[in-house]
């Protein structure tokens, strides 16, 4: 029989429905509903004039947690390390095939000398 240590992280007593291997992604996980939740109260707090309900304001705030390396690099005036998504099927020109690679031939190889 095997045994599998499964890692759950629970927030306000309520058991999340994700599941993890790893303690270190759990903690990381954890870690990022605290930030996602700190921003949400701080955006929540600022009496902004915009109206979004507080579902979209949680779902904006657990994505820029999410990227928070990145928001930080734009924050910072800096571009983002993870390259923008792309739509299905459009491609850049840098990333059109070059065509097959061409392979050496055995024949290609330097020819021995004769005795």
């Amino acid at each position: 029989m095997a045994v599998i240590t499964k890692f759950v992280v629970v927030r306000n007593g309520v058991e999340l429905d994700r599941e993890f291997l790893v303690k270190k992604e759990a903690e990381a996980y954890d870690k990022m509903l605290d930030a996602a939740e700190n921003l949400a109260a701080y955006i929540k707090d600022a009496g902004l004039e915009i109206d979004l309900d507080g579902k979209a304001i949680d779902a904006l705030c657990v994505f820029l947690a999410k990227n928070g390396p990145d928001v930080s690099r734009i924050l910072k005036g800096l571009k983002p390390t993870v390259p923008p998504v792309r739509k299905p099927g459009e491609e850049k020109k840098d990333d059109a095939p070059a065509g097959p690679e061409k392979k050496k031939s055995p024949t290609a190889k330097a020819k021995t000398k004769g005795k």
